[in-house]
């Protein structure tokens, strides 16, 4: 079974047998028999193992297991320990997502402060039916057809190429014990309804269902490159941008599902993404990550925006108007009698755009320069007392311009954003 691995690794992964291998291990059958497989084929190993607190006393058995392993095989174990109940509460997300992105995060850091060449993971071929099966079932696309792959950002995954049944006799031919994850066994969890439920009652109407499902995903992996290609060809030909996509080329459910991929969009807002040539312009969509916006022409997307860092004005009187720029802007020193002040625009400001006599609603002015409602919502004006005298990085009032009486010039440069 060992050789089954290295001739699995040579394969699809290619590890320098130098390189430093960081390894998931939880204490359960599967990373148990990870950790001793690859000491097997002569890996340099680190072990990283998760305490996620969830599970009362299991959860310092599962780690005191891990320090004892770690102890007779002679690798090295770093713990972590995570509140990930208020994690998951903070974020708004359920504790499986919680626990995942907590562990991958912590490990991601591992291997760069190690300067690993990759962390290992134990998931085996019955994880990829069960893989496949969840995404099936959350109506995926051709990549979520084919599964986990073998190596993929910084992460490996040696026994893909194991049945879980393989690494279980593997485990009893060494004698070597493991620990159980109590919660494997609850049906609450829609991966573990798979398991205990969905899988069997396939393999009842074909004894060699997880073996062809797995062959299915390994087809369509092979496919993944001829795919991604067509993809890019038909971006290029259509003009889709990383952050803008034609309304034209909405027809095309696909070329939107690969422009969405790893967004966060479920399948209700892509659908009506697809008909929001018939939206409202100024329509959004959010996810936990990035925003969509309706716009005139396009869908325009972006990343879910950081808390906005309000812009530091540096004030100072000069002779004249030398340097010029959108961060820069002059006014007449002794028409400003109060403090000036910065805030995000707000509906209904408004102004007298630099050149012009009349009023007009900063959101029209934005609009007439086709802002869009995504920039809008994070652009900064400049006040004093009830007025804005600056739209920030676009245009100064009128009403406090220099003229032929200005004694004294005020200048106005965002010195930080």
């Amino acid at each position: 079974m060992t050789e089954k691995v290295r001739t699995y690794i040579e394969r699809e992964i290619g590890l320098e047998s130098e390189s430093l291998i960081l390894i998931a291990l939880s204490g359960g059958a599967d990373s148990t028999a990870l950790l001793l497989i690859m000491k097997e084929l002569g890996y340099k190993l680190e072990a990283l193992h998760c305490n996620f607190h969830l599970r009362g006393d299991e959860s310092f058995r599962d780690q005191s297991f891990v320090e004892e392993l770690c102890k007779e095989q002679d690798v090295p174990l770093s713990v972590r320990h995570f509140n990930t109940e208020e994690v998951a509460k903070e974020h708004g997300i359920s504790i499986e997502m919680a626990a995942r992105d907590l562990r991958y995060d912590w490990f991601r850091e591992e291997m760069k402060a190690r300067k690993a060449a990759c962390i290992a993971v134990a998931h085996h071929r019955d994880d990829q039916v069960e893989t496949l099966l969840l995404n099936l079932l959350r109506g995926t696309g051709l990549r979520g057809l084919a599964g986990m792959q073998a190596k993929h950002d910084g992460i490996i995954r040696p026994l893909l190429c194991l049945s879980r049944e393989e690494i279980l006799q593997y485990l009893k031919s060494r004698g070597q014990s493991f620990v159980t994850d109590s919660t494997n066994s609850e049906r609450i969890a829609l991966r573990n309804r798979i398991r205990l439920d969905l899988i069997p009652l396939l393999q009842g109407i074909n004894p060699s269902a997880v073996e062809h499902l797995c062959l299915a995903c390994d087809n369509v992996r092979q496919s993944l490159p001829y795919y991604i290609k067509g993809i890019e060809t038909a971006f290029k030909e259509l003009d889709i941008k990383p952050d803008a996509f034609p309304l034209n080329a909405l027809s095309s459910r696909t070329l939107l599902h690969e422009w969405l991929a790893g967004k966060g969009f479920n399948q209700a807002q892509e659908e009506e993404m697809q008909s929001a040539s018939r939206s409202e312009v100024g329509k959004m969509w959010i996810s936990n990550s990035h925003k969509v916006l309706r716009d005139r022409n396009f869908l325009l997307l972006s990343p879910c925006s950081l808390p906005l860092h309000k812009p530091q004005i540096k004030q100072e009187i000069v002779s004249s108007m030398q340097e010029q720029g959108p961060n820069v802007a002059y006014f007449d020193a002794d028409l400003l009698t109060n403090p000036i002040e910065v805030r995000l625009v707000r509906e209904g400001d408004a102004f007298v755009p630099f050149g012009m006599r009349g009023r007009k609603l900063v959101s029209d002015y934005l609009t007439d320069r086709k802002i869009n409602r995504l920039e809008k919502a994070e652009t900064f004006v400049a006040t004093c007392g009830d007025d804005i005298i600056w739209l920030i990085g676009h245009r100064s009032d009128n009403r406090y311009r220099i003229t032929e009486n200005t004694k004294r010039i005020l200048k106005l440069t965002v010195a930080s954003l």
